[in-house]
């Protein structure tokens, strides 16, 4: 395989059949710089996790979720034909064509009133479907069975690193009120009753964070986006 073309600061890892999620934990951890992509390409799946190094609170670099989702879904309409739907879970599920295909997940150091040393972004994208069954998991997909099977799984990689930078660059210049339109744009599974982070209600909007806003009962709760965080199992 031929290294892959990341932004300047950007330095790839090849996990060789490694939990990228994980490993690159393992590596903020013990203070490795930010901008390390760490990945596993498979036949039938991306994985890829980065390390960010936020100059704000916890809080407030959370928005690198979804960034990162957007970034995804610019990457795959950039490569992918335009009939193509991406879209996102403000849980960090991502859907093709209504049909779930991967997930983001978020890790970090520290609380969410402090700066932390470091924030990981995990990215899973199922390629090909697990069983020709697919009748069996209708609620599932994958991205070579929506028509996308043009798309280089290294191309993709290289062009969701890309968009992400481009995000996080406008945030950092301009704040969170063109991720929040961008986002709020693709936003997936909103309608209704909801159940989020351990929390059921009717969705109300967005805060300036992006954090949910849910109505329980008689009353407006605010779930942060750092209820999303998680760490490698």
């Amino acid at each position: 395989m031929n290294a892959l073309q990341f932004p300047p600061l950007f330095t790839g890892h090849d996990a060789v059949g490694g939990d990228p999620f994980a490993m690159a934990v393992a590596a903020a951890d013990i203070g490795c710089d930010a901008g390390l992509v760490i990945y596993d390409l498979a036949a039938d799946r991306l994985r890829a996790a980065i390390v960010f190094a936020p100059d704000v609170t916890l809080a407030d670099a959370a928005v690198i979720l979804p960034i990162c989702g957007v970034g995804l879904q610019n990457a795959i309409g950039a490569l992918g034909p335009p009939e193509v739907g991406v879209h996102l879970g403000w849980d960090g599920m991502v859907y093709v064509n209504g049909g779930r295909c991967g997930a983001l997940r978020m890790a970090a150091s520290g609380t969410p009133e402090v700066e932390p040393d470091w924030l990981v972004i995990d990215l899973t994208l199922s390629l090909w479907p697990e069983s020709d069954e697919t009748g069996l998991q209708p609620d599932q997909t994958a991205l070579y069975a929506e028509g996308c099977a043009e798309i280089d799984a290294i191309e993709l990689l290289e062009a969701w690193v890309r968009h992400t930078l481009v995000g996080i660059n406008t945030w950092s210049d301009s704040g969170a009120g063109q991720i929040h339109r961008e986002w709020r744009g693709l936003a997936h599974g909103l309608e209704g009753s909801i159940n989020l982070a351990g929390h059921m209600g009717t969705y109300i909007g967005l805060d300036d964070r992006l954090g949910l806003l849910l109505k329980i009962d008689d009353n407006t709760t605010l779930i942060p986006l750092t209820a999303n965080l998680t760490r490698p199992t």
